[in-house]
């Protein structure tokens, strides 16, 4: 998730900030505030990003991410509707499965990425802040006449993770012990009714809720009671993303990336493949299908480029942007995301490479203020996940 919007005429003033519910009470935190996704958001608390990232990692992380976008889709036709937008199997998604998903473009660009969870009567979707309007513009343009596009602007939206996440939310409603990852169900929350899905973009077990924008801060109140938890901001929810190796939109995946060269491939089920029973029909099946099939022949991945995760064992952090060189200094790709990974003390970083140095082990420098770091094209994530599979 972020804020990709393309910068103004000069004359034009910036448009206002959207704040969340929760707002008045990340100032009462003392949070510090920046603009984020078209929203004032907390970047992070007095502790700092550094103690934020390893409460989230040893304890339980409250996030505020209310600026993303809820969707439910309603109608028989729901879900083999959304298949025509997205290379991803929905039709079999079983009863409060939750599926990882892509709206790609007719060139096999991804136009965002977004969450699935198939609920008794609708398909409830998550999508990214910045590309919320267009993506509900997408929505209602595209299959608005095969299902009802309900956007849920009255809906908050809070994450909470990490280990002890369960612990905390379970002493407000013990049957979310029942939840694995990638599922979902209705839970009634500090009296609140909510629909909580046991998921996150940390890399840990935890859990989004779903609660009405009203009643947001009494349940925020409640979970910040708890002795496990302390509030997150976006600053640490970065590092923690980028440790699990996770895309951030707009940065490590955009309109220019694939689902292949972003080695996102996994999101693509076999019967959406080709020789599956329901093969391509999205926008950019071509494209995809042939660089899927190509790198099925082993034809360097069917892709010229590949999104791979870098680690240095020197300490000068690698930053979005930083160019990549091999030994000889010729130029073979871009750093996407980077920071010091707090968890390993090692500078990590998300990198697009020419395919033939994206292989695990290969010796690759970045280029940070003219001076080369040494880094290894390393496995994801970089940090083990702790997702509850049961």
């Amino acid at each position: 998730m972020s804020d990709t919007s393309a910068a103004s005429t000069p004359a034009a003033p910036a448009a206002p900030l959207l704040t969340t519910p929760l707002h008045a009470l990340h100032i009462e935190l003392g949070a510090k505030m920046v603009p984020f996704g078209g929203y004032d958001m907390p970047v992070q608390y007095a502790t700092g990003i550094l103690a934020e990232h390893r409460h989230t990692r040893t304890a339980a992380g409250l996030f505020d991410v209310s600026h993303m976008g809820q969707v439910l889709l309603t109608g028989d036709d729901a879900a083999a509707a959304l298949e025509t937008l997205v290379p991803v199997d929905i039709v079999d998604l079983g009863p409060f499965k939750q599926r990882y998903a892509l709206f790609t473009n007719a060139q096999g660009g991804i136009l965002d990425d977004l969450m699935v969870t198939r609920r008794a009567d609708d398909l409830f979707v998550v999508v990214n802040a910045a590309c919320k309007q267009q993506d509900i513009a997408h929505l209602q343009q595209h299959i608005g006449t095969r299902c009802t596009v309900q956007p849920l602007p009255e809906q908050a939206l809070l994450a909470l993770q990490g280990p002890q996440a369960v612990t905390a939310l379970a002493r407000l409603n013990p049957e979310v012990q029942k939840l694995v990852f990638m599922t979902g169900g209705h839970f009634t929350l500090a009296g609140i009714g909510c629909f909580v899905t046991r998921s996150g973009y940390t890399g840990e077990d935890g859990f989004e809720i779903s609660v009405p924008s009203g009643q947001a801060e009494q349940l925020a109140r409640a979970l910040l009671a708890q002795p496990e938890v302390l509030p997150i901001g976006l600053g640490a929810r970065d590092t923690l993303r980028l440790e699990a190796g996770l895309c951030l939109y707009g940065h490590d995946i955009d309109t220019t990336t694939t689902p292949v060269e972003g080695a996102l491939t996994w999101a693509i089920q076999k019967v959406r493949r080709a020789g599956g029973a329901r093969a391509g029909g999205y926008p950019g099946a071509d494209v995809i299908g042939a660089q899927l099939a190509q790198g099925a022949h082993g034809a360097q991945g069917g892709v010229s480029r590949k999104r791979v995760g870098l680690i240095s064992t020197e300490r000068m952090p690698v930053r979005e942007g930083a160019q990549v060189v091999d030994a000889a200094g010729a130029p073979i790709g871009r750093v996407t995301s980077g920071s010091l990974g707090p968890s390993i003390n090692q500078p990590v970083a998300l990198a697009y490479l020419a395919t033939a140095h994206a292989a695990i082990g290969t010796e690759v420098f970045a280029v940070v203020r003219d001076k080369r770091v040494a880094m290894t094209v390393a496995a994801l994530p970089f940090v083990p996940n702790g997702y509850f599979r049961g």
